[in-house]
């Protein structure tokens, strides 16, 4: 009978190769952070985390269960309490004051957002909703981004004691727990390398893709309670130097461009179960006596400290100084939070975690001041939020409307008559939106979206959301002069002939979408074809800005088209939502835009025309309406031009109604007049 309920000892002793583990992560994590070149694999330093985690939590509760049969779940909430929320709660906090005193207006809402879900414990699931790309180099990342791990382990240190201490019940066998675990860790590999090429966000934020990298640790644990030394003493350090091998390559190799994580996270994290499994047989040639130095294990000591005030102290600059911080600037900002990190754990941490006021009474009232501490950071954050709505977003200034002219009539302010406004920006879309007619990223139809009369001659509208934003000044032309106006649009989706991807998971949806469409253009009757795109190499990184790729792949299209077609040259891509930029600069709106050489630079751009004119189809350019000669501004007259980084509003898209129809109706048959 003894045989079945004993789990085996518990070897929870302090490790100071593990914490040196835990040095390399967060080394890896921050310097990935302050964007060190060399290290493109550096956010593989949370996997390390995971595991470390997953090994001392199970740890823990199977010594438990061997020590009493049974894990008692208040106190070991409680202990994660006192241990996590203290130093989480309070980077928050300061984090939401920081951003009210810094950052844009318009950013406040985000900070909001995910101060919020910080502080309930989901911040994971609103970037995973978010369709968030954490790899992605994007402008204004949130300001709690890095907080998603910490979702992760807090929601797995709220089932994992549950699944143990039930598993236990039920079998009553070490053999079958450890079936138990393996299964659990089976099942969440298996729907992590799934969603990873599926839906690459939920694959990377939420806990059921992420619980076997804990659970792997928990599977180490779990042997280790068994047997103290599961590796033999000589192949310890052979198996502990294959682990940092694992872990180096995993951080030297990696980058933003694989699809992460799926099966590539298994190289980072089974190298870190070797190296832990391997530590508990130490040697002196194993990788043991590295890790342990004095320097590891400090750096180690403050790891979740150091992690947590990292990424704040390099997102706030980089919100305040518009053009980005050089390395040597954020190097010197990744040091500093060294002494930083030190002193948090020094005074707020470890503290916290040992105050005998909390150790010594019922596990009830650190579980009452967790709750009270969240309930303070929603306060706080929704304070934040509402103070920073009240602020101005204009001068009090009124601009003209503007001539659609060239060169364009810019606006070095932000007008109270702005339109749309700057909290209404990203609302400003085309109502092919609303009408569904920019179709879902599963869909793979032509679909059917036609506007005007269905016996009017018709213009084709093809392409993505850069061909959609069109569509306004397209209508307000095509419908006045007696044309219908047929759309097939698809977001994310090139008109290109070209292997697509989408926040680096293959696309395949968008091939068979365009070869849908152009089946349905060659059975019309079109008078013309309007091809229009988005110029971003990232959506075919496997080409980046090979010309060459580019000219093939969308001479591939017009080719494939029989009926008269035209291509809309793409328009500015000023690399930043203006919007949060002009709320923080409503007198000096020139900051916010680009020189046209930037805006108007990529390869895929160029690669777009030199096809079109190769082939005698015309090129609609409607670029010198929307930057002068060196400059891309954000605001032209009254109207602010884009809604994001490169769409443009429905407002100013309208407004480009008369050049449109001038440059088409050299191409365009007469339309007969009504009753003929």
């Amino acid at each position: 009978m003894a045989e079945r309920t004993s789990i085996g000892t518990d070897t929870s002793g302090f490790r100071p190769d593990i914490q040196g583990l835990r040095a390399i992560a967060v080394g890896a994590v921050v310097l990935y952070h302050a964007g060190v070149p060399f290290l493109p694999g550096g956010y593989v330093g949370v996997d390390i985390f995971f595991v470390i985690s997953g090994f001392l939590i199970t740890t823990h509760l199977l010594g438990s269960l061997a020590r009493e049969g049974r894990i008692r779940f208040g106190s070991f909430y409680a202990r994660r309490a006192r241990r996590i929320l203290p130093a989480s709660f309070l980077v928050l906090v300061l984090s939401v004051v920081a951003a009210l005193i810094w950052y844009p207006p318009l950013l406040m809402e985000k900070v909001w957002r995910g101060a919020v879900a910080t502080a309930l414990y989901v911040p994971n699931y609103l970037f995973a909703m978010d369709q968030t790309d954490y790899l992605a180099q994007s402008t204004n990342p949130s300001l709690f981004q890095h907080y998603w791990s910490l979702g992760v382990e807090e929601q797995f240190y709220l089932v994992w004691p549950a699944l143990l201490g039930l598993a236990w019940v039920v079998v009553k066998s070490r053999r079958a727990l450890f079936w138990v675990l393996v299964t659990v860790v089976a099942a969440s590999f298996i729907a992590c390398v799934w969603y990873t090429f599926q839906s690459q966000p939920i694959a990377f934020f939420w806990l059921p893709t992420r619980a076997w990298e804990l659970g792997i640790g928990g599977l180490v644990a779990y042997l280790l309670l068994r047997r103290e030394q599961v590796v033999p003493a000589r192949l310890a350090p052979v198996l502990g130097w294959m682990g940092i091998a694992a872990i180096v390559a995993s951080v030297g190799l990696f980058s933003s461009t694989i699809l992460f994580p799926g099966a590539w996270a298994a190289l980072p994290v089974v190298g870190t179960a070797l190296v832990i499994a391997a530590g508990a047989t130490p040697h002196r040639l194993g990788p043991g006596r590295m890790l342990s130095v004095r320097g590891m294990v400090l750096v180690g000591t403050i790891s979740y400290s150091l992690y947590l005030v990292h990424w704040p102290a390099l997102v706030i600059p980089e919100a305040v100084v518009r053009d980005g911080l050089p390395l040597w600037a954020t190097l010197l900002i990744a040091l500093a939070c060294v002494p930083v990190a030190w002193a948090m754990y020094r005074f707020v941490e470890d503290p916290m975690r040992r105050a005998p006021w909390l150790t010594r009474a019922r596990t009830r009232r650190t579980l009452i001041g967790a709750a009270i501490g969240s309930v303070a950071c929603l306060l706080v954050a929704t304070g934040a939020y509402a103070v920073s709505d009240t602020r101005s977003l204009n001068v009090p200034e009124v601009a003209a409307t503007p001539a659609i002219q060239d060169p364009p009539q810019a606006t070095d302010f932000v007008p109270e008559n702005l339109r749309p406004s700057l909290r209404d920006a990203d609302a400003s879309l085309p109502q092919v939106y609303a009408d569904k007619c920019v179709r879902g990223i599963a869909a793979t139809d032509a679909g059917d979206c036609l506007y005007g009369d269905a016996s009017a001659p018709r213009i084709v509208l093809f392409g993505d959301s850069h061909a959609a934003h069109w569509f306004p000044a397209l209508e307000a032309f095509a419908l006045s002069a007696g044309y219908a106006v047929e759309v097939h649009t698809k977001s994310s989706c090139p008109y290109a002939t070209i292997e697509s991807t989408r926040r680096g998971t293959p696309y395949p949806q968008c091939a068979q979408c365009r070869e849908e469409v152009i089946k349905a253009i060659n059975a019309s009757n079109p008078v013309i074809v309007l091809l229009a795109g988005y110029s971003d190499p990232d959506l075919a990184p496997g080409v980046k800005d090979d010309l060459a790729t580019w000219r093939t792949a969308y001479g591939t299209t017009l080719d494939a088209i029989t009926a008269p077609k035209a291509v809309i040259a793409d328009t500015p891509d000023i690399r930043e939502d203006p919007a949060p930029c002009l709320s923080a600069h409503l007198s000096d709106a020139e900051a916010c835009g680009q020189p046209r050489s930037v805006a108007l630079g990529d390869a895929s751009r160029e690669a777009a025309a030199k096809a079109a004119t190769s082939r005698a189809v015309p090129v609609l350019d409607f670029n010198d309406y929307l930057c002068s000669a060196d400059w891309c501004p954000p605001i032209i007259g009254d109207t602010l031009v884009y809604r994001d980084s490169h769409h443009m509003t429905a407002a100013f898209s309208a407004l480009l109604g008369g050049v449109m129809g001038e440059k088409l109706r050299p191409l365009l048959p007469a339309v007969p007049p009504a009753g003929e």
